[in-house]
């Protein structure tokens, strides 16, 4: 492949949109081949892809050149980032998983007692997904599992330790109601006479 042709390659892969003709051209102009044109790049970068068997192909569209997926292997690429998008988590599983960041390691009986509901199916989940491991045995009778977050909580969380984490005074502030505001329907706050206090407009 000449020089030219890598040059506009990387470029065309760079860009998420169609290149200008005019940037392109721009590209051609400095580039240390000068015995290649434009257009000559483009056909040879165009040969390139269809004859190798590539997935990608080069289009012109919009006044301009991309390289894109061929229109046959689209389908196979959507199903495959489906099944590669992690699936969000449900409110009980993000309780669940919170109670084990902050008290691991901690066994079942204990997230049960916390939540008032039983904690298997989601624990279960929660080990399939790889968020929690068993890390340990507690010293209780029957000496049950202890559960504590993994490397992919982390990483899922975009966290670099538990540290980070927020502390439970923090969470406390920020799940705190306004503390002058007023309910829906509720009446006004009043004076010790029964008057309302003036408004601060």
């Amino acid at each position: 492949m000449t020089a030219l042709a890598k040059l506009l390659e990387a470029a065309l892969f760079a860009s998420a949109a169609p290149v200008p003709v005019d940037a392109l051209r721009v590209m051609a102009a400095h580039a240390e081949d000068g015995e290649t044109t434009l257009e000559s790049a483009l056909e040879e970068l165009r040969v390139h892809y269809d004859d190798d068997g590539h997935g990608v192909e080069l289009v012109e569209v919009a006044g301009g050149w991309q390289i894109l997926t061929r229109p046959e292997y689209t389908e196979a690429i959507e199903r495959a980032q489906l099944a590669a998008r992690p699936q969000r988590l449900s409110a009980a599983a993000l309780e669940t998983l919170a109670i084990i960041a902050y008290r691991q390691p901690i066994g079942r009986a204990e997230i049960e007692e916390i939540r008032g509901v039983g904690a298997g199916a989601i624990l279960k989940s929660l080990h399939e997904r790889g968020l929690i491991d068993v890390v340990g045995r507690g010293e209780g009778l029957g000496r049950p599992l202890l559960y504590a977050t993994t490397a992919s909580f982390l990483e899922q969380f975009a966290l670099r330790h538990l540290e980070e984490l927020p502390r439970a005074d923090e969470l406390a502030i920020a799940l705190r109601a306004p503390r002058h505001a007023t309910p829906a329907g509720a009446a006004p706050a009043t004076k010790g006479n029964g008057e309302a206090p003036p408004r601060a407009d």
